[in-house]
């Protein structure tokens, strides 16, 4: 300890008929203290990632097809991290969103779930919903509306 830092960060916005806001912080904190979380959840991850092998689809009882772990350098910790690092000819991704929904899709192909989206692509067309509104009204005609009827 003895590491105490401080910084003064000013944030300004645009406000109301072009006026504007500016916030100023003075901070000071001890580096290591704040760090510290970071690299017990950067150590949780990193022995999370080590567990898993997995093969790629329709590779099974093909010579090379076997189940295989992670590369070594671990691009998901980026989303902890300030400098993403990732193998050579692999995408950087420097959206923080993005970088935890990587993380959250990772675990979900885990424990068998498909990756979450948030594009909703199936709501966006008008035959879709079309569709969702007959498999609604479908749903109606069943015991729901026999009920009503008594």
């Amino acid at each position: 300890m003895g590491d105490s830092k401080r910084a003064m960060d000013e944030y300004t916005s645009e406000i109301f008929m072009g006026g504007t806001n500016t916030i100023v912080m003075h901070n000071t904190c001890e580096d290591s203290l704040l760090a510290t979380p970071l690299i017990y959840d950067l150590v949780v991850l990193t022995e999370l990632a080590e567990r898993i092998s997995m093969r790629r689809e329709g590779r099974e009882g093909v010579e090379g097809g076997e189940f295989e772990p992670f590369a070594s350098v671990l691009s998901l910790l980026s989303y902890l991290i300030k400098a993403p690092l990732v193998p050579a000819g692999t995408p950087v991704v420097n959206a923080l969103f993005a970088q935890r929904q990587c993380i959250v899709n990772i675990f979900r192909a885990c424990v068998g779930l498909p990756p979450d989206n948030n594009m909703l692509l199936e709501h966006k067309l008008a035959s879709s919903i079309e569709g969702l509104k007959q498999a609604r009204e479908a749903a109606m005609d069943g015991p729901a509306k026999k009920k009503l009827k008594n």
